[in-house]
């Protein structure tokens, strides 16, 4: 059966203002860790909002071809492009797509995406009657992999302080996955262990 999306031809208001909005928040790559090492990810990923690269220098460890681009020029990859424009396929997509956007994002990876794509989102995205309709009736994620540990995402260069109040989650869409989502949880430790071993706490709290 075809999918079909409730998706307007023109960007929202929200889209527009991720189009022009100036923050910049990197992934810390232990949450990246804890993908990849419970997710397992054949051919090829693209990072396709992959800011200054965090997150694609640790999809590279997994010894996948690993494509990187986003819209702005934040000195890694190809800038430039424009995911919800884009009409390049891959195995897999892997990213953390802006918060207002989301929803654009799920239905454009839908289309481009071969085999996976993984989205790393609030949790609270599974709220919501209006996604219900548009996605989650018709095309439902395979597995979410819920954070117990909290992700702080800070500006580049920030001082930390505290911890972050937001629960996340990464949402992934197998293409080979049969019935119903399946709920798990990520092993704790990866926030501390990867603290212990960075030079930089500022990566990765």
């Amino acid at each position: 059966m075809q999918k079909e999306f409730l998706l307007s031809s023109q960007p929202t208001t929200k889209r527009l203002a991720d189009i022009n909005g100036p923050d910049f928040y990197p992934t810390p790559a232990w949450a990246v860790n804890a993908l990849v090492d419970n997710e397992k990810f054949e051919g090829d990923i693209w990072e396709c909002a992959c800011g200054d690269g965090e997150m694609s220098s640790v999809l590279q460890t997994t010894g996948n071809d690993v494509y990187s681009s986003d819209l702005y020029d934040r000195g890694y990859g190809d800038s430039g492009l424009d995911f919800l424009n884009s009409s390049r396929n891959a195995d897999n997509i892997i990213t953390n797509p802006p918060f207002n956007s989301a929803e654009e994002f799920v239905f454009q990876a839908e289309k481009l995406a071969r085999k996976k794509y993984a989205f790393l989102l609030r949790l609270a995205f599974l709220e919501g009657g209006n996604r219900q309709k548009r996605i989650f009736n018709i095309i439902p994620p395979s597995r979410v992999w819920v954070f117990s540990e909290r992700i702080t995402f800070y500006p580049r260069d920030a001082e930390i302080k505290g911890s972050g109040t937001t629960a996340y989650a990464w949402f992934v869409w197998d293409k080979s996955h049969t019935g119903h989502t399946e709920l798990k949880w990520l092993p704790l430790g990866y926030k501390a262990s990867s603290t212990k071993l960075s030079k930089r706490g500022d990566l990765l709290l």
